[in-house]
């Protein structure tokens, strides 16, 4: 069965909008990576300043080759939106974040 990295990302009101373009200025960086299956950033309606970073893959060798690979790199590289003078990276907008991992053991799709 897959497993589900869930990404809890604690990001205060003005930063909300900075971590949103961070995420879209990267999509389709994670859509290619083999055994991915899906991903979702969720913002926070109310009582909470915590974003969920929602990934499922196939199996925890496929999510720890991307953590090894992809994303260490986006992580890494200086420039890009945000950066500051001279190309640094920029600021983290979240102050926090704790993984939490799963595996999936039900799921149902809508009937068709």
């Amino acid at each position: 069965m897959s497993i589900v990295k869930i990404n809890a990302l604690t990001v205060p009101a003005e930063q909300r909008d900075i971590l949103e373009k961070r995420f879209s200025s990267r999509a389709g960086s994670v859509e290619n990576s083999d055994g991915f299956e899906w991903f979702e950033l969720l913002r926070p309606i109310e009582g909470t300043e915590q974003y969920l970073v929602y990934t499922r893959w196939r199996d925890e060798a496929s999510f720890q080759a991307w953590m090894e690979g992809p994303m260490k790199a986006a992580h890494q590289q200086g420039g890009g939106p945000g950066a500051g003078e001279g190309g640094e990276r920029p600021k983290p907008a979240a102050s926090g974040s704790t993984l939490w991992s799963f595996e999936v053991v039900q799921q149902a799709a809508p009937k068709g």
